[in-house]
C-alpha cells in the first residue's frame, strides 16, 4: 500500500511540476527565468507580463474568438452528433449499418491527410479567414456521434417504441424521451467537442490570416519571434491566462463529466 501511495504520489508531482513552473515563470521577469538553480517561488514577484499581455496585445480578443468558435462547435456537435446518434440506433433504415461503418471509417484517415484539400474546398466556397472556417470542418467529426449512439443504444427500446404508440413521431420522441435520458452523454460529447477546438492549432494556422481572427493557439505562437530572443514571461503568462477559460468549464460540469465516464464503463 505504502508503495502504490508513492508511486501516485510520484506521478503526481511529474503531472504538476510542469504547470507549476509555467505559473511561477508568470510571475517572473524573463531574464530571472534563467537564473541557476531555478526558483519555483519567485522572489520579486510581478504583474507585468499579465499588464503587457492584456494592454499591449490582443489577447481578449483571441479569448473572446477561441471561446465563440469552441463554443459553438460544441453546441452544434451536441445537437447533430445527438440527432445521427439516435437515427442510427433506434431508427431503422435501409443501408444504416454500412453507412455507420463507412463513418466511422474515415476516423482512420490522419488529419494531416486532409488539411490540403479541405483548405482548397474551404477556399472554393469563400469561407477562408473567416468565422465559418472554424465552426465548419470540425462538425465533420464522427467521434461524437459513435458516442452518442453508445448511450442511446444502452436506452431500451420499450421507450421508443412507448412514445410511438403514445403518438410521437421521431423528433418528438428523441426531444422528450431521449435527451432527458442521455444528458449525461451530451455533456460528454460538449465537453470533448470543446476541448479538442479550444486546443486545435494547426488548422485555424491555415484557415485564418487576420490577427482579429486569431484564437489562442494561434496567437500565443505568434508571440515567438523567429528572429529575436522569446519573451518567456509573456508567453508564459499567455499561457497561464489560456488555462484558467478551459479550467474553469471542465470545474462546472466535472460531476456530469465523471458521472458519465462511471456510466459508460459500467455499460462496457
Amino acid at each position: 500500500m505504502t508503495l502504490r501511495w508513492l508511486g501516485l504520489l510520484v506521478f503526481c508531482v511529474v503531472a504538476v511540476a510542469p504547470f507549476a513552473y509555467v505559473v511561477s515563470a508568470s510571475f517572473k521577469a524573463t531574464q530571472s527565468l534563467f537564473s541557476f538553480p531555478p526558483e519555483w517561488i519567485p522572489s520579486d514577484p510581478t504583474l507585468g507580463n499579465y499588464e503587457r499581455l492584456i494592454g499591449d496585445l490582443p489577447f481578449v480578443r483571441w479569448t473572446l474568438n477561441t471561446l465563440f468558435v469552441a463554443g459553438t462547435v460544441a453546441v452544434l456537435k451536441v445537437a447533430f452528433d445527438s440527432m445521427a446518434g439516435y437515427a442510427f440506433s433506434k431508427l431503422r433504415f435501409a443501408g444504416r449499418r454500412p453507412v455507420f461503418g463507412l463513418m466511422l471509417a474515415t476516423v482512420m484517415i490522419p488529419p494531416a491527410v486532409l488539411i490540403i484539400p479541405l483548405f482548397f474546398l474551404v477556399r472554393d466556397a469563400g469561407l477562408l479567414d473567416t468565422y465559418w472556417a472554424l465552426i465548419l470542418p470540425p462538425l465533420a467529426n464522427p467521434i461524437g456521434i459513435f458516442m452518442m449512439r453508445g448511450f442511446i443504444d444502452a436506452l431500451p427500446d420499450d421507450l421508443d417504441k412507448a412514445a410511438r404508440i403514445d403518438g410521437c413521431g421521431p423528433f418528438r420522441t428523441y426531444w422528450h424521451v431521449v435527451l432527458p435520458l442521455v444528458r449525461p452523454g451530451l455533456v460528454v460529447v460538449g465537453v470533448y467537442a470543446f476541448l479538442i477546438q479550444y486546443t486545435n492549432f494547426v488548422w485555424p494556422l491555415v484557415a485564418t490570416s487576420s490577427e482579429d481572427l486569431y484564437v489562442l493557439t494561434t496567437g500565443l505562437a505568434r508571440l515567438k519571434p523567429n528572429f529575436t530572443a522569446p519573451d518567456w514571461g509573456l508567453i508564459s503568462a499567455g499561457s497561464v491566462a489560456a488555462m484558467v477559460p478551459i479550467t474553469v468549464v471542465f470545474l462546472l460540469l466535472q460531476r456530469q463529466f465523471v458521472a458519465a465516464s462511471l456510466a459508460g464503463a459500467l455499460k462496457g
